[in-house]
Parts: structure tokens; C-alpha cells; sequence
């Protein structure tokens, strides 16, 4: 089932959270690529240093955050690679949660196309790889979630216990939010993008 609006429409955290495990759906002329959201950062408005509407920031970019939840947010990072965030909360609550990594399910072939490589944990492991093996650009900038072309499907919801919480990763320029524990990932995937601020087991507080 396509996720509706309410459920975009809710406390970014809680957003955040439950996006994982679900589908990423991507209609191209191309064809269809599937993948499954394994890693995510939230980002809350006007109160994170390190998001786009810090302090209420408005730009011709950041104007679809300061409308409905369910639309997307898509930016170039040093010029060269896409970011796919979704907008979240209510109109007039800039939020929005950043896609990290996802898992490839469908489509593998084009995505291997894209990104030029045979190996499937490479694909998608990144905010930028999975923007290139899923055809996501500037040109969605604004896009309705709830529409055909770009899509959440719902999935079974991942326990609270194989959720894993961290530090956001390089924004070292946000003061202290750059310590929020805002980035959330799938215990034990292997699809995630990186491994830092992962506790190994033999680092976990007796």
C-alpha cells in the first residue's frame, strides 16, 4: 500500500523511525527501481544547526519544506552528487528526513547501469549512490510522495530493538547538534553507508 499523507504529517523522529524497512519506488522512462530504506537522518528545522531551515532559513530551495509532509527534497552536495530528503511534519514546520541507504530489490540491473559497478553492496550504500542508481535529481525537487512517479510503499514496521541510534554523520560545522542522535539504521544490515558511530559489541557499556 502507498504510504498517504498522514503518515508523512507526524514528529519527524517518529517519521523518521518508521520509514525504515519501507519501499522506495522509482518510475523512470528506464524502468522501475525498487529499494528498501535501511538507513536515515532526521533533520528538525529551525532548532538543528545543521539543517537547511535553520532558524527559519526560507529559499527559493527551501520553500517545499515549509509546506505539507509527503513531498520531496532533493539538493546537490559539492556540486556533483544528489540527496533525497523527505519533507515531514505539518505545513509551516520545516523538517524533513534525509534517505541514507537503501537495500536494492528490484530493477538491480538498471541501478548496476547506472552507477557502472557489479557490486550490489555498492549500489545503493550512500545518500549519493542510491540518488544516481535510482534517478533521483534536481528535476524532483518539490515532488509529490503520494503521486506515481517517485513513492513509499508501507512494510512490515522494524522493531524498536533492531533500530539503531547514532550521531548524523559530517556536519562538523553544527556545533552541538552534530551529537543528536538523529541518524537511525537497520541492525546488521549490510547496506547501510557506513559504519561510523556504530557500537562493535565489544564497545557496548556493560
Amino acid at each position: 500500500m502507498k504510504l498517504k499523507r498522514d503518515f508523512y504529517e507526524r514528529d519527524t523522529l517518529e517519521v523518521a523511525k518508521e520509514l525504515l524497512g519501507k519501499y522506495i519506488i522509482r518510475v523512470s522512462e528506464e524502468g522501475t527501481t525498487v529499494g528498501k530504506i535501511v538507513e536515515v537522518e532526521a533533520y528538525i528545522g529551525p532548532l538543528d544547526a545543521a539543517a537547511h531551515t535553520y532558524r527559519g532559513k526560507r529559499s527559493s530551495r527551501t520553500e517545499v519544506a515549509f509546506g505539507p509532509g509527503g513531498h520531496g527534497y532533493v539538493y546537490l552536495i559539492y556540486g556533483m552528487y544528489h540527496c533525497f530528503n523527505i519533507v515531514t511534519n505539518v505545513q509551516g514546520k520545516p523538517e524533513m528526513v534525509l534517505i541514507r541507504a537503501v537495500e536494492p530489490v528490484e530493477g538491480i540491473e538498471l541501478m548496476k547501469k547506472r552507477r557502472n559497478t557489479e557490486v550490489l553492496k555498492n549500489l545503493c550504500s550512500g545518500p549519493g549512490k542510491l540518488c544516481q542508481a535510482m534517478d533521483i535529481t534536481k528535476k524532483l525537487h518539490g515532488i509529490d510522495l503520494c503521486g506515481d512517479n517517485l513513492y513509499l510503499l508501507d512494510n512490515e514496521k522494524v522493531r524498536e530493538e533492531d533500530i539503531i541510534f547514532t550521531p548524523r554523520i559530517n556536519i562538523d560545522y553544527a556545533g552541538e547538534a552534530k551529537e543528536y542522535p538523529w541518524r537511525f539504521l537497520i541492525k546488521d544490515n549490510k547496506f547501510i553507508s557506513t559504519l561510523k558511530h556504530v557500537k562493535k559489541p565489544n564497545q557496548t557499556k556493560k
